[in-house]
């Protein structure tokens, strides 16, 4: 127990405690799924690379309707691991469009996990920005079409 306070001490290492938030009204509902066994550690923590993948097909789907076609993944522009997801978390994935360019789409996205559903607990696990870019037939980069 620490000298001031009935809580007892925590190693520095353990991450501080979840900020509690609500699901984003200006973000597009994107893709939402609930994580598996087979997608985490032994600790039971889902593999970050899982979720990557994931933020990659959430961030696909803005893109692919303003480029009316084929697109591809050109960069990972910013990726943060705010909290750990585990196992039963179900993780919203919210995105914006960030910028349209003459071949490119630049989108962000937020991931939110609901814990616990008895008494529900909603967090912010995950921000990213990627940058797709529309390409051709022969997988050279192509003008999006004006609306």
């Amino acid at each position: 127990m620490s000298a001031n306070s009935s809580q007892p001490d925590r190693p520095s290492s353990d991450p501080a405690p979840a900020k509690e938030v609500s699901l984003p009204k200006d973000l597009d509902l994107v893709l939402r799924v609930m994580p598996m066994p087979a997608d985490a550690n032994s600790n039971g923590d889902i593999f970050g690379g899982w979720i990557m993948a994931q933020v990659d097909l959430a961030g696909s789907v803005l893109p692919a309707r303003i480029a009316k076609g084929r697109i591809v993944t050109v960069a990972v522009n910013e990726f943060v691991f705010k909290q750990a997801v585990s196992i039963g978390d179900l993780l919203s994935f919210y995105a914006r469009v960030e910028r349209v360019g003459r071949t490119s789409v630049t989108v962000h996205v937020e991931v939110y996990a609901e814990r616990n559903p008895a008494d529900l607990k909603v967090v912010k696990v995950t921000e990213a920005s990627l940058t797709y870019v529309a390409i051709d037939r022969d997988g050279q980069p192509r003008v999006i079409p004006k609306e």
